[in-house]
């Protein structure tokens, strides 16, 4: 049986090949640091020869994306003045290339094939850290976690909120049954051991809050849209009202409490106030994109030695925008919130506004889960994370029309019944063109 190529680049027709493509990626940003450049290559080489299968719809009109690259440029061009000019070309120029297999994969892949994808990579790479995974002894609070086959439990913990969130969308957001309701199920399963074993605060916190938006959103969406706005408005000023009062009434601390952290957050606030000192020494155009955690360099050599970093490496400030901060200063901070707050905003109006299709829904439920984790995690500014490969692809989808396709369209029969409760009587005249 013969395949035509096209096939392999239109959203939808190529079902099989992008959920292979996804899992291969998501186990090349989890262990390239296990399996070396082979992997890596591997990974560009399920996305960069889809181009010349046919460049004009694979690429598009990159034209439109100058808001898409413009932090990714700024942070080639710091090489002209980083501390470390050759750390910053290269990291430069592996950045670039990945933000645009980021695109490829946005412009081949439908929102069904990239949530399916990633809960089959999500849940390889789990697997592979149970069956390869070890604990660790936290040397700051003394505490033991499973960090699987990562350096960080926090890094087992992302994964895990992603197998968790896109399990969530694909069954109750896209309406999966049959074969991928069991196979998302054991995915959720697996993703919940994975976080109850890493103890990872961050990630728990920030995949209950996305997933319990994310339902919110969903019964908004079951609404006529004229009526959205007015409930979204509402809701939202009630929840930063009962977060007020829950930071000033003492709630914090006793989350953190049940997740044995203190006010410190494990030496984290210390650990920005450094980041932020370091930060004010170029506050405008930064030290050079990762030219700061450099060997040698004596201020990232002591707070190696201070934090019982022996490696020397893969550390950071806990805080993207603080290590944007130090590395590209006030003007990469200014970009990199405008992509994260671009994809946020952008497909919640999508969400308030479009008649029907959970494809918004989707995308902004990865723009949320990366920005409330930038304040405490660094998952988008660096190549070769599923992080950053996910932001590209939420943003770059805002170049595209809000789809009319039937793929992008799926209402699973919990919706319909959702909405049958809500409006009984009015729902088929509510929804006429359906």
């Amino acid at each position: 049986m013969k395949i035509a190529k096209a096939n392999l680049v239109t959203p939808g027709e190529n079902f099989v090949y992008g959920v292979f493509a996804l899992a291969v990626s998501y186990f090349v940003f989890a262990y390239s640091g296990r399996f070396g450049q082979v992997s890596i290559l591997l990974y560009y080489a399920v996305w960069l020869p889809l181009v010349l299968i046919d460049y004009r719809r694979v690429l598009g009109n990159y034209l439109k994306y100058g808001w898409i690259f413009a932090f990714v440029i700024f942070a080639c061009l710091s090489v002209f003045w980083s501390a470390a000019p050759g750390t910053t070309a290269r990291a430069g120029v592996q950045y670039l290339s990945h933000v645009i297999c980021a695109l490829v994969a946005m412009r081949t892949l439908d929102t069904r094939t990239l949530t399916l994808g990633s809960v089959a990579g999500a849940a390889v790479v789990l697997l592979y850290s149970l069956l390869f995974g070890v604990y660790h002894v936290d040397p700051l609070d003394g505490t033991v976690s499973f960090v699987g086959a990562f350096a960080s439990k926090n890094q087992l913990g992302f994964y895990a909120s992603l197998a968790i969130f896109f399990s969530f969308a694909a069954v109750f957001l896209l309406g999966q049954r049959g074969i991928w309701l069991a196979i998302c199920g054991a995915a959720g399963l697996l993703a919940a051991y994975c976080l109850f074993a890493s103890q990872s605060a961050t990630s728990v916190l920030t995949t209950a809050a996305v997933v319990g938006l994310c339902v919110g959103l969903r019964v908004f969406s079951l609404l006529p849209p004229r009526n959205r706005k007015l409930l979204f408005i509402a809701a939202a000023v009630f929840g930063v009202l009962t977060v007020v009062g829950a930071v000033y009434g003492g709630a914090i601390d006793s989350i953190l409490g049940a997740f044995g952290k203190d006010s410190t957050l494990t030496g984290r606030t210390y650990l920005w106030q450094q980041g932020i000192e370091a930060a004010m020494a170029s506050p405008v155009i930064g030290v050079g994109y990762q030219a700061y955690w450099v060997q040698g360099f004596s201020e990232p050599e002591r707070l190696w030695e201070e934090f019982f970093i022996g490696s020397r490496s893969g550390f950071h400030f806990h805080n993207t925008f603080i290590e944007t901060m130090v590395e590209t200063g006030g003007i990469g901070v200014f970009l990199l919130t405008i992509l994260l707050l671009a994809g946020l905003f952008g497909h919640l109006k999508r969400v308030l506004t479009q008649v029907r299709g959970s494809e918004p829904l989707v995308m902004f439920g990865i723009s949320a889960l990366l920005l409330v984790r930038a304040f405490a995690e660094i998952d988008v500014i660096f190549p070769y994370q599923i992080g950053s490969f996910l932001l590209y692809i939420a943003a770059g989808r805002l170049t595209m029309p809000a789809s009319q396709q039937v793929s992008y369209q799926t209402l699973d029969v919990t919706g319909e019944a959702m909405r049958s409760m809500i409006n009984p009587i009015g729902a088929a005249s509510a929804y006429p063109n359906r």
